[in-house]
């Protein structure tokens, strides 16, 4: 018994009426997601970084040579605000690891360019990330993980507008 299976027996103890089957499924995805962030998260810190941080550093490694994009292009790629973003750029650039620069095809577009040390620093990072993830997953035999990646892609798909 998890702690999920003891939040669903109360809930069937006190409230008999409700069907919580969804509720300890939710509840695992939401324990597993959470022990699953702190997780990356120690690869990432040990680094110098956050999952914010890794985030952009990934985003752009992984966007065709030179690995630049505008503010505009990250934050659609990343689903979040202007000010977050803004913020997410800054602190990069202060680490060194990422810099802006006028768009040669357009000098009112500002791109953000990964450097060398950038660079550098997300190959390494997102190696040992992938090796982490491997690890997270390694309870789940090879059938039990393309099963699991389906069940998720179909759940995903139902809530993504």
């Amino acid at each position: 018994m998890d702690a999920v299976d003891k939040i669903i027996s109360q809930w069937q103890t006190e409230r008999p009426d409700l069907d919580v089957t969804a509720m300890a499924q939710v509840g695992r995805l939401s324990v597993v997601s959470h022990l699953f962030s702190r997780q990356m998260g120690k690869v990432f810190a040990h680094h110098g970084l956050n999952a914010a941080g890794f985030d952009v550093l990934a985003t752009l490694r992984r966007s065709s040579s030179p690995h630049a994009l505008t503010a505009g292009e990250l934050m659609a790629s990343m689903m979040i605000t202007s000010g977050t973003m803004t913020n997410r750029i800054d602190q990069l650039v202060k680490a060194g690891l990422v810099m802006r620069k006028s768009d040669s095809a357009d000098a009112r577009r500002i791109l953000v360019r990964l450097t060398p040390k950038g660079k550098r620093l997300i190959d390494k990072v997102v190696a040992e990330h992938v090796e982490n993830q491997a690890g997270l997953l390694e309870a789940l035999d090879e059938s039990e993980r393309e099963l699991l990646d389906s069940l998720l892609r179909k759940l995903l798909a139902s809530v993504v507008p």
